[in-house]
């Protein structure tokens, strides 16, 4: 059986770096780190937890820059995002900073995406909450094209 930890970096939590040389050390086979640009201001979509929202979905790190730093302080790791809010990224963009990870880790990084709960956060990013899956899945399909096509179209 193989463990993994989802889990939140913040600045008043332990470090990426020694977050995942720790893991690492202990036997663990990923780290799974989420994703949310920014909570707006003003919010109305409930928390899916049923409570208020925690502290740390305020603070949390960027997870492409914090699994670069897990990247760079493990061997062996993988690397996912828990998720990564795919319709709230450029996609070009998003397939460079991917691809980019994944080749600084050796290949260690699994792109877990979702489309995401918070729809004020999506408006931000001009995503329709009621769009938001066939937004995911057509970001998913233009990410895939510049992975795999010498002159990418979508």
């Amino acid at each position: 059986m193989k463990y993994g930890i989802a889990t939140f970096v913040t600045d008043e939590t332990i470090g990426a770096a020694e977050l995942g040389r720790l893991l690492e050390e202990r036997g663990f086979e990923s780290v799974w780190l989420p994703e949310h640009t920014h909570i707006p201001v003003r919010r109305e979509t409930p928390y899916p937890g049923g409570t208020e929202l925690p502290r740390e979905y305020y603070r949390s790190l960027d997870p492409f820059i914090a699994l670069t730093a897990v990247a760079e302080a493990t061997e062996e790791l993988v690397l996912g995002t828990a998720v990564c809010l795919i319709g709230q990224h450029d996609p070009i963009v998003l397939a460079k900073t991917a691809a980019s990870l994944d080749l600084i880790s050796g290949g260690r990084l699994a792109l877990g995406i979702g489309a995401g709960w918070n729809r004020e956060e999506m408006r931000n990013h001009g995503v329709d909450p009621k769009k938001r899956f066939t937004t995911m899945r057509e970001k998913v399909e233009a990410v895939k094209a510049l992975w795999t096509q010498e002159q990418a179209s979508y």
